[in-house]
């Protein structure tokens, strides 16, 4: 066991795996491990016609079993969907004799795969597997706090003090072990956050809208690290490289970027990345979790800005997870909220980044998380009879500016909500607490249609550049041909188009239940009249392009919640 950043060796022991030339490049898959899959060949397959005995809710708050060689075993589903990087939660040890913290997110040492998920072998066994068939390993790291690795006095709460002049005093370390000295399960590992002065100590966050207590405060019960002292980030940065070392992963994702100090993790991100960059992993991905507007995203991201809109600036992150979208995405495109929301979240690209078409580079698109930040824990699919509808939701992310991300579990239609975030945390492997109140079942079917359907979707983005690095354009639509514009209620079809040099493909979403038949307008440089276009989902479907409207148009034909996704034949 290595107990200390001073015995960490740099040196990687087998060949580094190269980073995408472009991450737009990728599909991410996001999964819990605890929630994924256990290694276990005896599980039988959900089938709704014979549902099993009703969960627990209780059993949803506690590990249940998932582990890496579940993952390992199952990267052909992942990548029979199409998506080609695998983004695991924490998979660092968590304390022992705690049974909650099946997320990973409170971390007891930061240089130990938890046993409960495996070994550090079964994680480089992962990564070289997942390298091997062409895939991408991306690790959820936390560098602002730990596990709840020590007590306040008399293990009594202490909550946030704004008026506090000193950190509140240290109590005692957790121990599991009661032999003398710390053992393996006590405390906190490396050995050099093992001291009282490395926490800010100021208490339980109550108020998370005061930026102050939000960036000094203890995430709950989780031990908020004082980032801003030297010898604390030059641990958690050895710590970090040394997985890199370890397991050859190609990306990290940051937790709760918005509770650090930005010039904090600047000096982290980036010393990471430099690492990365002198051991041959020319491109390694940091992306952080940052719940809040585009001019906030912005001045983590910066690198494409325009112009800096404080005098204070630490780019630090290669992208966010795409928030802003994520706040208008589901209601657009359930009709709920008009579609302007959507094509105005965009609009701000212009103003915001110097190149608004590489702008994609700089943000992970999602539907579904584990978190359902800022919002009630439901999937997308929650109370939603129209499974369809989910396709819809993977396929726009597919085909629109961003590196798409699908959170495990939405390619079967889990429909997970409640009010709590284990609600939306299923099993895909059964276990105790499977989807759709299930039992001991597991939900890898390939067959599945929203599978299917994403697949197909996902494999047309991987064929055309236009799709992943093109620009885009919401274009204005017609039902008769005459009089064109921005659709204004919910019930339309949603279209726009990618281009990218002299390649223009139109997507066209049919977001009401009926059938349709709209003129999508397209650029009449690059789609003349009497051009056929090809629909890349169904490759028998043809459309010509005509004169209408003073404009050049394609009528498509979609049924209800169809998706079409047109190029120029030829």
């Amino acid at each position: 066991m290595i107990t200390s950043t001073l015995e960490m060796n740099f040196v990687p022991t087998g060949s580094i795996y190269p980073s995408p030339a472009d991450w737009r490049d990728t599909f991410i898959y996001f999964l819990l491990v605890d929630r994924f899959d256990d290694n276990d060949n005896g599980t039988q397959p959900y089938n709704p016609a014979a549902p099993t005995d009703g969960r627990d809710s209780a059993d949803g708050r506690v590990f249940q079993g998932g582990n890496l060689k579940g993952i390992t075993r199952r990267l052909d589903y992942i990548k029979g969907l199409g998506a080609n990087a695998v983004w695991l939660s924490p998979v660092f040890r968590n304390r022992q004799e705690m049974n909650d913290s099946y997320h990973g997110y409170g971390i007891q040492n930061f240089l130990e795969v938890d046993p409960r998920f495996g070994t550090r072998e079964d994680l480089r066994e992962l990564v070289d597997k997942a390298h091997a068939k062409g895939m991408y390993v991306i690790l959820d790291i936390i560098f602002n706090h730990t596990g709840d690795n020590w007590a306040y006095p008399e293990n009594y709460p202490y909550y946030y003090w704004k008026e506090a002049q000193e950190p509140f005093p240290f109590g005692f370390w957790r121990e599991k072990d009661p032999q003398a000295g710390f053992q393996h399960d006590d405390a906190v590992w490396p050995k050099e956050l093992q001291r009282e002065d490395c926490y800010k100590r100021r208490g339980e966050i109550r108020d998370w809208y005061d930026q102050n207590e939000a960036m000094n405060g203890d995430f709950l019960s989780l031990k908020e690290l004082d980032i801003n002292r030297p010898d604390v980030l030059d641990a958690l940065i050895k710590s970090y490289k040394y997985w890199i070392c370890e397991t050859d992963i190609d990306g990290f994702r940051v937790d709760t970027v918005k509770h650090m100090e930005s010039s904090a993790t600047a000096i982290l991100c980036n010393a990471v990345r430099e690492y990365a960059k002198s051991i041959g992993k020319q491109n390694f991905f940091i992306f952080g979790e940052i719940v809040g507007d585009d001019n906030i995203i912005q001045s983590y991201i910066g690198r494409n800005s325009r112009l800096p809109h404080t005098s204070e600036r630490f780019p630090s992150l290669d992208a966010a997870l795409d928030f802003p979208l994520y706040f208008v995405l589901e209601e657009v495109l359930k009709g709920f909220r008009k579609p302007d929301a959507l094509r105005d979240r965009y609009e701000r690209f212009h103003t915001l980044y110097a190149d608004h078409g590489a702008a994609g580079k700089n943000f992970v698109t999602f539907v579904d998380n584990h978190d359902q930040m800022s919002r009630k824990y439901n999937r997308f699919m929650h109370g939603n009879p129209y499974p369809q509808q989910a396709v819809l939701a993977i396929g726009y992310l597919l085909t629109s500016q961003g590196i798409p991300c699908i959170y495990y579990g939405t390619e079967q239609g889990f429909d997970g909500g409640g009010d709590q975030d284990f609600y939306v945390r299923e099993c895909m492997f059964g276990g105790t607490w499977g989807a759709f109140n299930s039992t001991g079942r597991h939900f890898f079917a390939p067959a599945h249609p929203i599978y299917q359907g994403i697949s197909k979707i996902a494999e047309a983005r991987r064929n055309e550049p236009a799709l992943r690095y093109g620009r885009q354009y919401f274009r204005e639509i017609s039902g008769n041909g005459t009089d064109f514009g921005h659709p204004q209620d919910g019930n339309c079809t949603l279209a726009y188009s990618r281009v990218l040099d002299t390649t223009e493909i139109v997507v066209a979403l049919n977001l009401g239940l009926n059938a349709r038949g709209d003129y999508v307008t397209v650029d009449s440089n690059l789609c003349p009249e009497g051009t056929t276009m090809v629909n890349l989902l169904k490759p028998s479907e043809e459309f010509k392009v005509e004169a209408r409207g003073g404009r050049h148009a394609v009528r498509v034909d979609l049924g209800g919640h169809g998706i079409a996704v047109l190029k120029r034949k030829g």
